[in-house]
């Protein structure tokens, strides 16, 4: 029997479809029937979505009501959805930062700002900051009579042109006996007032910067959080300045 299937396969052979004749080359590769079919079943698929469109519309009710007719308006015949009129969730800003750096280098580069912050913090000693909350300081007298005649400058013993000052306002008694110094020429102090504003400037920019770069670093590391299986239920939206609040499912570990 083995010697029979032998011979039989010796006399069989190979099929091969036939090639593109030569002066039929110019029309491109010959369709065989498997090209035929995928070509075939692409069409009929089209043609049975047109049908049930057709149908579908036939059996269209025009006085029902939709909610998407709320959220969607026609512009050249084609429906668009409408614009939310409420803030957009993330500025281009964010979304560039996203795309191109991980929340790895974001939360370094926050960090080394809260870290330069901190310095500048503790050398301006945020004096007449012009976003510094006023101190209030409140003095008690006995009467009203005492209430109109304050004098503030000799209450705290010093000169009537350092009252408005927080910071280094000597009394008279220290004035006396001790000499001034630094810088008192009119267009020195002006100068060191100038370059102060300009660090409480820089300051502030900073401290934008470090909050813009921890709002990142919370959305980044939210979008990690969601690609979790667990089951979660968003609390509260996203916004430009805050990243979204999801409640997950306890879940027990073993």
């Amino acid at each position: 029997m083995s010697s029979f299937k032998k011979a039989w396969k010796s006399r069989q052979k190979n099929h091969h479809e036939r090639s593109q004749p030569e002066f039929r080359k110019h029309l491109g590769l010959l369709e065989k029937k498997k090209d035929y079919k995928l070509r075939a079943e692409d069409y009929h698929k089209k043609e049975n979505s047109l049908a049930a469109l057709r149908r579908k519309a036939l059996d269209k009710n025009p006085d029902e009501f939709y909610y998407k007719m709320i959220s969607s308006q026609l512009q050249d015949g084609v429906h668009i959805m409408k614009k939310a009129n409420e803030e957009v969730a993330m500025t281009e800003e964010q979304k560039k930062v996203m795309r191109t750096q991980d929340i790895k280098y974001v939360e370094m580069k926050r960090v080394a700002e809260a870290t330069k912050i901190e310095r500048m913090k503790g050398e301006l000693h945020l004096l007449d900051a012009d976003s510094k909350q006023r101190n209030k300081h409140t003095f008690f007298v006995g009467s009203t009579a005492e209430v109109q005649s304050f004098d503030l400058a000799n209450h705290l013993d010093t000169a009537p042109e350092l009252v408005d000052r927080v910071f280094n306002r000597p009394t008279l008694k220290t004035l006396e006996t001790k000499s001034i110094q630094g810088a008192v020429e009119p267009h020195s102090l002006a100068k060191l007032a100038k370059q102060r504003n300009h660090q409480y400037k820089i300051l502030s920019q900073r401290i934008d910067r470090e909050k813009k770069m921890f709002v990142i670093s919370q959305k980044i590391q939210t979008r990690k959080d969601l690609q979790d299986k667990n089951k979660k239920v968003k609390v509260k939206k996203e916004t430009p300045k805050a990243a979204a609040i999801y409640k997950f499912d306890a879940k027990r570990k073993r």
